[in-house]
């Protein structure tokens, strides 16, 4: 067999070998990675222009567009959602709305979504600048007795945020329980060395979701934006104030935004620091120990016949940890249910489609559909997207308000002169679907009147947009306009 003998076989590179098997590993686990992304992905309740823009970045450039999903994806923590729960007791009976605010179809739609439902024996006072805000949030954390409670976005480096860590620090050396929670990327700067004397004087101070390192409980994506402060569990201070120069401080500054925030107090405030509470736990990992709350709230003296306390409230958490969108299904609910009037005032405009719709059926209908922005916000990529939203609604007939002071931080919505919503969300995809929210729902007439009193003071010092303002400019406006609004769904 002499043609057999002189046969021989290629010699094997065993590093040939390897790289190609490493390569086929890859590849295989790349194809895994995407397909659980797709699955993970269109198993979410999202918006459909959502879910299209992230299932064309997995399939068209899977490199860049898993592993963003997997970073950044992500709209719900269902372990979180599913174990959340109330730390405390239910609001005693004599708490109880009546039955008129609990058959309210809005009210029904924010319980049945995962919100809780209407309790009674509150009153509520606004707080209209950054000063009327910041005077009673020092007053109460002084008069705190046994705890203290505060979540913030964002906490200034700057005369503010300092005055705030040092009353903080000095209650914290008289024996109060003061619980600090900043949200880790909102915080950034400002969330270790900077709060230390807090932690020296025996306070607490927990960071929400850490992006560096990235937690492995939920998607960086996932802010905490809620502002909630809760002092010995009978009162709270909600809203869109952050504990920054720009949004309160002691006295005037030119440069401050306008905003607004309420002060709570009665069953509605216990039910802000259950939120407060467990967001506490999810942030330290660690369960709230019965010991360090303060004695159960004795609510009795909200309902006597003389009380003031008549206001019927509904706290709204959403977010990633509720398993519904209360805060959205709510708003809508709000704009489908009115009747005469609907009023919003948001810093950002960036609705969904169903939204969107809503609004522009009402404006066409002959209702009263006024919108209030800041002429300029601080994020302008925000301002070129809003534009292609208002044409519509214009078109439609709503009427569209720029206010000129300064920037415009309130966040709220008023329906009929009858249903008022105030807190930390404003009227764009990423409060509506992916941060972690507070909202409360004002169901008695005298606490809406007195919004819509501000709401029609701060239109007085507005500039109507008409048409022309948002015609479709040249190249590269024009471009810079469609990007930014194909930018949104993901924003």
């Amino acid at each position: 067999m002499p043609f057999l003998a002189e046969i021989t076989l290629p010699e094997i590179n065993p590093d040939v070998v390897t790289t190609s098997l490493w390569s086929h590993l890859l590849t295989v686990g790349g194809v895994l990675l995407a397909l659980f992304a797709l699955a993970r992905l269109l198993g979410e309740r999202r918006q459909p222009g959502n879910t299209l823009a992230w299932l064309m970045a997995i399939i068209l450039v899977p490199y860049v567009g898993v592993p963003l999903y997997l970073l950044l994806g992500g709209r719900k923590i269902r372990r979180l959602a599913a174990r959340k729960r109330r730390i405390r007791l239910p609001v005693p009976p004599e708490a109880r709305a009546s039955e008129a605010t609990l058959a309210h179809p809005v009210a029904q739609a924010i319980s049945t979504n995962g919100a809780g439902e209407p309790v009674g024996g509150n009153t509520v006072r606004l707080l209209h600048d950054g000063e009327d805000a910041y005077a009673e949030l020092e007053r109460r954390i002084l008069a705190a007795k046994h705890t203290i409670h505060i979540a913030t976005f964002i906490l200034g480096r700057d005369p503010t945020g300092r005055r705030v860590v040092q009353l903080l620090a000095r209650r914290a050396r008289e024996g109060v329980k003061v619980r600090l929670q900043l949200d880790a990327l909102g915080c950034l700067f400002s969330s270790r060395r900077f709060v230390d004397p807090v932690r020296r004087a025996g306070g607490e101070v927990a960071t929400f979701l850490p992006v560096v390192p990235l937690s492995s409980r939920g998607s960086a994506n996932l802010r905490n934006h809620r502002k909630i402060a809760v002092f010995d569990h009978v009162a709270a201070i909600v809203g869109g104030h952050n504990l920054a120069r720009e949004y309160l401080g002691a006295h005037p500054w030119r440069k401050r935004w306008t905003d607004l925030g309420a002060v709570i107090e009665g069953p509605a405030a216990a039910q802000l620091d259950d939120v407060f509470l467990a967001d506490w736990s999810f942030a330290t990992g660690r369960p709230v120990e019965p010991e360090t709350l303060a004695p159960a709230p004795d609510f009795s003296r909200h309902f006597t016949p003389s009380s003031a306390a008549t206001s019927e409230l509904q706290v709204i958490a959403s977010g990633p940890d509720v398993t519904g969108d209360p805060l959205y299904e709510g708003l809508l609910s709000m704009i489908q249910e009115a009747k005469h009037s609907i009023w919003i005032v948001t810093p950002y405009f960036i609705p969904d489609e169903v939204l969107l719709r809503s609004l522009v059926v009402k404006a066409r209908a002959g209702r009263d559909v006024t919108l209030i922005l800041p002429a300029r916000s601080n994020h302008p990529v925000t301002d070129l997207a809003r534009r292609a939203y208002l044409r519509q609604l214009v078109r439609a007939g709503a009427r569209v308000l720029a206010y000129q002071p300064r920037m415009l931080h309130a966040k709220t919505v008023i329906v009929d002169d009858a249903l008022g919503l105030i807190g930390s969300a404003n009227v764009d995809m990423r409060s509506l679907f992916v941060n972690f929210e507070i909202g409360v729902m004002l169901h008695t007439p005298s606490d809406v009147h007195a919004l819509r009193a501000w709401a029609g003071e701060l239109a007085r010092h507005c500039q109507p947009i008409i048409l022309a303002d948002l015609k479709r400019r040249r190249f590269p406006a024009n471009t810079l306009e469609d990007l930014s609004r194909l930018l949104t769904p993901l924003l």
